[in-house]
């Protein structure tokens, strides 16, 4: 056997295992190409919702939560994948009063942030339907968590006592060690005007249980635009960030970034990019981490862009467009994986009552673009898409 009659057939074996074990490792391998782009996979809400809030905890398992129903008073299902997104957990419902949240205006829907534990935190604009009201009877910013044993949610509750006048929306924040961070804006108690709009935020230090008293967040006059949505984020150092577009002088839609590095004390104000124009554009903001930064990302003039932060010295890089041509993008959602590449996904062609496509392009770690990009029709009306970075590098899109 060994003195030659069969070695030829030994070697032909294997280099034909050799070249199975090739082929069923695929063109996408690490091993085999360590800088091919980024697999995105494609995922649709589960029961047909529309708006898809996604976070990541430490452990890998993905937290979903979507709206279901009456577009004007319809609910919210909060869900959890272990494996990725292919499979997600019975839908449990959000708020306790049904029909008391709102997906009318695309920005105006639930935001998802993770605390302390992986504790999902929800907050969102209520409904006309939704109780309790805010002072006066004004449209409440409601906020439930998960309760204690994780089994469902807590009754929600409004958490605006005198900032009353919420239209665009608001937004929820957390950090590990307990401090939760609900803002939206509003004008000045007492005025009236998108000039007197600013970011207000209530700020609870345990997990949500209690909250303070709303407070300014910058004192500079920048005003708000009033039905534009905005986006509050911590990161994992405690540090906290908010997006929003300014108002002033009713032409000068800017888009602003709100930081903290004392827990929510006192922010720095920042102009990120400047957009003058007289009409609301009902726009929608993201902010995601990276290892060592935070991605910011907005619209301006029918583009997308994104820009990274440094978390230690908040220092910002420049802003990031979207490759082709800028027109009737939208809605843009960010997420980075551990080797740096960031997704940029948006909408395209929506429109009041009307859905649209989505795309979305990766960049490398410099901010280049890579050969990872797409388009897909099949955005519902009235909804959103959300990204999230998966264990293995690859990205998904929930639409």
């Amino acid at each position: 056997m060994t003195n030659g009659k069969c070695w030829p057939w030994a070697i032909v074996v294997f280099f034909v295992a050799a070249a199975i074990l090739i082929l069923l490792d695929g063109p996408n391998s690490e091993a085999l190409e360590p800088n091919a782009p980024a697999k995105v996979t494609l995922l649709r809400v589960p029961d047909s919702g529309i708006q898809p809030q996604v976070a990541v905890d430490d452990r890998g398992l993905i937290h979903m939560v979507y709206f279901t129903g009456d577009p004007h008073h319809g609910d919210l299902n909060y869900v959890r994948s272990e494996d990725g997104g292919e499979r997600f957990t019975k839908a449990k419902r959000v708020n306790t009063h049904p029909g008391s949240t709102i997906a009318v205006g695309n920005i105006r829907g639930a935001h998802l942030a993770l605390g302390k534990g992986g504790r999902a935190h929800v907050a969102w604009m209520g409904s006309k339907q939704s109780e309790p009201k805010a002072p006066g009877n004004a449209t409440p910013m409601m906020y439930t968590r998960l309760n204690d044993s994780g089994a469902g949610f807590e009754p929600e509750r409004n958490v605006i006592q005198s900032a009353v006048g919420l239209d665009g929306g608001g937004s929820v924040a957390a950090d590990g060690a307990g401090n939760v961070y609900v803002a939206w804006h509003a004008p000045a108690p007492g005025t009236r005007g998108e000039d007197n709009r600013s970011v207000w935020v209530a700020h609870s230090t345990d997990e949500g249980k209690t909250f303070a008293r709303e407070q300014r967040a910058s004192a500079e006059p920048t005003g708000a635009c009033g039905c534009c949505g905005m986006r509050a984020f911590a990161d994992n150092q405690g540090n906290v960030y908010a997006l929003y577009r300014s108002a002033a002088e009713t032409v000068n839609r800017d888009t602003y970034l709100l930081s903290s590095k004392d827990r929510g004390k006192t922010f720095a104000t920042e102009k990120l990019q400047a957009w003058e124009v007289a009409t609301c554009p009902m726009s929608s903001f993201t902010l995601a981490e990276s290892t060592d930064q935070v991605v910011a990302a907005w619209e301006t003039e029918g583009q997308v862009y994104f820009a990274r932060i440094e978390k230690a010295t908040s220092r910002r890089g420049p802003p990031i467009a979207a490759p082709g041509t800028a027109k009737g993008r939208k809605h843009p959602v960010v997420a980075s994986n551990q080797k740096g590449e960031t997704i940029l996904a948006w909408t395209e062609g929506m429109g009041w009552n009307r859905g649209g496509s989505h795309a979305w392009q990766v960049f490398d770690k410099s901010g280049k673009p890579t050969g990872a990009k797409g388009q897909a029709k099949g955005v519902p009306t009235w909804s959103l898409v959300a990204v999230f970075a998966r264990p293995d590098g690859s990205f998904s899109i929930m639409y």
